[in-house]
């Protein structure tokens, strides 16, 4: 099955893949259709399994394979360099975009960015689509990755990374909807709002593959970008979002259970 997905145009593999993380996010969203809601304790505990899976993915899946490609291209840098360059460009760029970008994250009241008039909704929505930016483009670079034929890149790891984005995308895709209901929104409004807030994965991941397709030289250094990005949404949002509830314990937990998952899943897969 894998030897077959080879053949296929990586742009291609990455649109598909992020529209399969795109879903979940939708699916999670719909679970406020539920008759009754998902409760705060088991929402902390899905967003720390989430905060786990971002974990793993950004060092078994990106990092790794950034540092295992610059030692094998017979370059005169250092293996660790373009992965640390990368890792830290990618956070310094989101954290520019999280200053400047209005929104509000989920269990806050104060949002963050530039003053603005936008609706709660509308700010809520913007946090987490500014999360999945750099998950979008993650999947992406992955399948891009494949395309240059590197042997540290494999169609199993950009598969075992859609799927531990994709999970993870689940939970939070209810933690838009959830608040928005609390609000008083209608819940076809708060399903809308939260599926919405995965649409910029399929844009980021087609952007990435085709990037990466294109210089391929810079391979190693857009890895660790998106790992450093989504490092920085984990420990900017996720992990203080799933330990405001109370439910520390458990939410640390999850995201114990969350790294296990990916690392298993990159490593069988990969």
């Amino acid at each position: 099955m894998l030897e077959i997905l080879e053949g296929y145009n990586p742009i291609l593999l990455a649109l598909l893949a992020t529209l399969f993380t795109w879903a979940l996010t939708a699916a999670g969203a719909a679970m406020i259709y539920l008759p009754f809601p998902m409760n705060r304790k088991t929402l902390d505990g899905l967003l720390g399994f989430a905060a786990g899976v971002m974990i793993a993915a950004s060092y078994w899946s990106l990092l790794a394979p950034a540092i295992e490609m610059t030692e094998s291209s017979g370059s005169s840098l250092p293996s660790w360099l373009p992965a640390a360059g990368g890792f830290v460009t990618g956070a310094v760029f989101l954290r520019i975009i999280d200053k400047f970008l209005p929104h509000l994250h989920p269990g806050l009241e104060q949002p963050e960015g530039i003053k603005t008039s936008w609706q709660r909704s509308i700010l809520l929505v913007l946090a987490i689509t500014l999360h999945n930016i750099p998950e979008g483009l993650a999947v992406g670079v992955a399948f891009g990755a494949v395309a240059s034929g590197l042997p540290e890149a494999s169609i199993g790891g950009a598969i075992a990374l859609a799927l531990g984005i994709g999970i993870q995308n689940f939970p939070e895709g209810t933690a838009v909807s959830m608040p928005l209901f609390r609000d008083g929104l209608s819940k076809r409004k708060c399903f809308m709002y939260g599926q919405l807030s995965g649409i910029v994965e399929p844009i980021a991941g087609v952007l990435g593959a085709l990037a990466v397709v294109v210089f391929q030289p810079i391979l190693p250094f857009t890895l660790a970008f998106a790992a450093g990005a989504m490092s920085f949404g984990v420990v900017e949002e996720l992990i203080p979002e799933s330990q405001a509830g109370g439910n520390t314990d458990l939410a640390t937990m999850g995201t114990i259970v969350g790294f296990t998952v990916m690392m298993v899943l990159d490593v069988a897969l990969g």
